[in-house]
C-alpha cells in the first residue's frame, strides 16, 4: 500500500497510507481533544483549566535520532556534516512498519498550515496517536477555516506514533527513537518519543529546505512590530530571551519562534507559541503567565501541587517545562502573522563568560559572522552535567533544523539586510561583572532600555567605541544607563582576569569558525574577533 490511501470524509481527499488499518478522527477541536485526552489518561486538567501532560524520558528534542533520506533529491544539497542520513530502502521499511503499527488504533488527524504568507506556506496533515499531541500541533500551527478544510490537499504528512519502538538494525538508526524525514515526498515519521516539539520542528525543517530556493529566508527567531509598523526580528538560542523580549505590550507580537522573510516582508510560520515556563511569574511575564490559565493550553512536564496549581519553580521533571498555546491567547498578537520588512535585527546571546558588552552594532559582514556562529553559553542547571559555563555555537541560531549548508541562509540574510538597509545589533543578556558564579545576570531593565533605544533609532546617534576583542561598535553612553556596564572590562574587579577570559572566548569563536573559512568571503572573515594587546 502506498502513502495515498485513507479517505478524508470531510473533503474526499485521500492521504496518509493508513486506509483500513486505523480509526481516524478528523480535525477535532479543542474541547473534544481535551475531553478525550483526560478520558484516556493522557493528562489532567489544572485548577485553571489548562491540560497538563508529561513526556516521559524525552523532555526535549532528540537531534541525534533525526534522519533525512539521502536520495537524488537531497544528495547534493543537504548539509550532511550536520544531518544524519537514512537510505530510501530503510525509510520504506520504516514506513511500512509504521502502517502496521497503526493497525487497529484510534488515531487523530489535524489538517493545518505552516506559513502565514499564502505564497510561501505548506499544508500539513498530522496524524497522531495521542489526543494531546493533536491539540498541541493544532495550537502551534495555523488552522485553516472550515471552508478551506473542504478542499484541503496536504503538501506534507507527519505521522507521530509515540509507542512505536525503532529497531536500529532494521532501519539503520541509533536507538528506539526515530524521526525519519523524506524531503522528496514530504513525509515525516516520528516514533519512540512523546515529546511533541518534534512535530513542530519537522515542519520548520521542511520550510528550511523548501523556501531558500524561492529566495525566502527561513529564520529561527521571534518578531514584533512597533506602532508605526517598524519590524524587529530577534534571533537567539534557548535561554537568551527571545520569547521574553519579543513579548512587549507596547509592540505587536508577530510570533515567538519561526518566521520567513520574503519579498513582501516577514511572516510567521506558526499560529501559536511554545514558551518555556520554568520560573515563570505573573510579575515578570504577565502575558505568557496568563496563557497558562486558559482552557486549551497544553502544559508539558509542569509539576502540579495537591490542588492542581502549577508550580513553575519546580524543575524536578525537567528545566525544559513548556506551555503550548494559540497566538491569539496573547492580547497584542498579530491577527495576520504578517508584517513589513525588518528595520532592526537583534542577535541575542547569553554570554556566561562575562566578556561581551550588553549591546553592539554590527556591520552586514559582522552580522553574517555572528549569525553563522550562533553563540550562547550553557550554565549549571540548564542541562545535565553542566557545572561551569560552556560555549555553544549553533549556526544560524538553529543548526538542528538546517538541512542546507549554513552559508545558504547566511548569504540570504546578508543580501536581505543590504537590500532593505536593516540595522543589526548583538545583545548580551548573559553575565556582567564576572563570569557565571562570580558576576551577575545582566539586569533586564538595562537590556530593555538599550533595546528600546535601538528600536526607536536613537541609539544610532550615540558615540561608539570599537571593541578591542570583537571589533564591533559599542555605545559609550546611553541615557538612563550606567556607563560602566557598557564596558564589560570595567565591571570586573580584576582586569587581567577579564583579559584572560576574553582571550579564551575569542579563541573559541575562531576555532568554531574554521569550518566556514572556505565558504565565506574575505569581508566576513575579517569580522572574526582578534586578540589585541590587553588595554592598560
Amino acid at each position: 500500500m502506498d502513502e495515498i490511501g485513507t479517505r478524508n470524509p470531510q473533503s474526499g481527499i485521500e492521504t496518509t497510507g493508513l486506509a483500513d488499518l486505523a480509526s481516524l478522527r478528523w480535525n477535532l477541536k479543542e474541547a473534544e481533544l481535551v475531553e478525550t485526552a483526560v478520558r484516556r489518561g493522557e493528562g489532567q486538567l489544572t485548577a485553571y483549566g489548562a491540560l497538563t501532560v508529561t513526556t516521559g524520558k524525552h523532555t526535549g528534542r532528540s537531534p541525534k535520532d533525526k534522519y533525512i533520506v539521502r536520495d537524488e533529491t537531497t544528495e547534493a544539497d543537504v548539509w550532511w556534516d550536520n544531518n544524519n542520513q537514512m537510505s530510501p530502502e530503510n525509510f520504506e521499511t520504516l514506513y511500512g512498519d509504521f502502517k502496521e503499527h497503526a493497525r487497529g488504533r484510534d488515531l487523530f488527524v489535524e489538517d493545518l498550515v505552516g506559513g502565514a504568507d499564502p505564497k510561501n506556506q505548506i499544508r500539513v496533515r498530522v496524524v497522531t496517536e495521542y489526543a494531546w499531541h493533536a491539540l498541541f500541533i493544532r495550537n502551534l500551527l495555523i488552522r485553516p477555516s472550515e471552508e478551506e478544510l473542504k478542499s484541503f490537499v496536504p503538501d506534507m504528512t507527519i505521522i507521530d506514533l509515540a509507542s512505536f519502538k525503532a529497531d536500529p538494525e532494521r532501519y539503520g538508526c541509533r536507538s528506539e527513537t526515530v524521526i525519519g524525514c523524506d524531503l522528496a515526498r514530504k513525509i515525516v515519521l516520528i516514533g519512540g518519543t512523546t515529546y511533541a516539539g518534534e512535530m513542530k520542528k519537522s515542519v520548520f525543517t521542511a520550510l528550511n529546505w523548501l523556501l531558500p530556493e524561492r529566495g525566502v529566508m527561513p529564520m529561527h527567531c521571534s518578531a514584533n512590530a512597533g506602532p508605526d509598523g517598524d519590524v524587529a526580528v530577534f534571533f537567539g538560542l534557548s535561554g537568551t530571551g527571545k520569547t521574553t523580549l519579543s513579548a512587549d505590550p507596547r509592540r505587536t507580537l508577530i510570533g515567538d519562534d519561526e518566521h520567513g522573510w520574503g519579498e513582501d516582508g516577514v511572516f510567521n510560520f506558526e499560529g501559536g507559541c511554545y514558551a518555556k515556563t520554568i520560573r515563570l511569574s505573573a510579575e515578570a511575564e504577565p502575558e505568557i503567565f496568563a496563557t497558562t490559565r486558559r482552557f486549551g493550553t497544553v502544559l508539558e512536564n509542569v509539576v502540579l501541587d495537591k490542588n492542581r496549581v502549577p508550580d513553575f519553580d519546580d524543575g524536578s521533571l525537567t528545566e525544559n517545562t513548556r506551555a503550548a498555546y494559540p497566538l491569539d491567547f496573547i492580547p497584542n498578537a498579530s491577527d495576520t502573522g504578517r508584517a513589513g520588512h525588518p528595520k532592526n535585527i537583534i542577535m541575542l546571546t547569553a554570554d556566561a563568560f562575562g566578556v561581551m558588552p550588553p549591546i553592539a552594532k554590527l556591520t552586514p559582514a559582522e552580522a553574517m559572522y555572528h549569525f553563522l556562529s550562533g553563540y550562547t553559553a550553557k550554565v549549571a542547571g540548564t542541562e545535565k552535567g553542566v557545572v561551569d559555563p560552556e560555549a555553544t555555537f549553533s549556526t544560524c541560531f538553529g543548526a538542528p533544523f538546517m538541512p542546507r549548508h549554513p552559508t545558504v541562509y547566511g548569504n540570504l540574510l546578508r543580501d536581505l539586510i543590504a537590500e532593505h538597509g536593516v540595522d543589526c545589533w548583538l545583545v548580551n543578556t548573559g553575565w556582567t561583572g564576572g563570569a557565571y558564579g562570580v558576576g551577575k545576570r545582566m539586569p533586564i531593565k538595562v537590556t530593555r532600555t538599550l533595546l528600546g533605544a535601538a528600536l526607536d533609532g536613537s541609539l544610532k546617534d550615540a558615540e561608539f567605541r570599537t571593541d578591542p576583542n570583537f571589533g564591533f561598535e559599542v555605545p559609550v553612553a546611553v541615557e538612563g544607563i550606567d556607563g560602566q556596564i557598557l564596558d564589560p572590562r570595567s565591571t570586573w574587579s580584576d582586569s587581567a582576569a577579564y583579559d584572560a577570559q576574553a582571550e579564551r572566548l575569542v579563541a573559541m569563536f575562531r576555532k568554531n569558525f574554521e569550518k566556514f573559512a572556505d565558504a565565506v568571503d574575505d569581508e566576513v572573515m575579517k569580522a572574526s574577533p582578534s586578540l589585541p594587546m590587553a588595554a592598560e
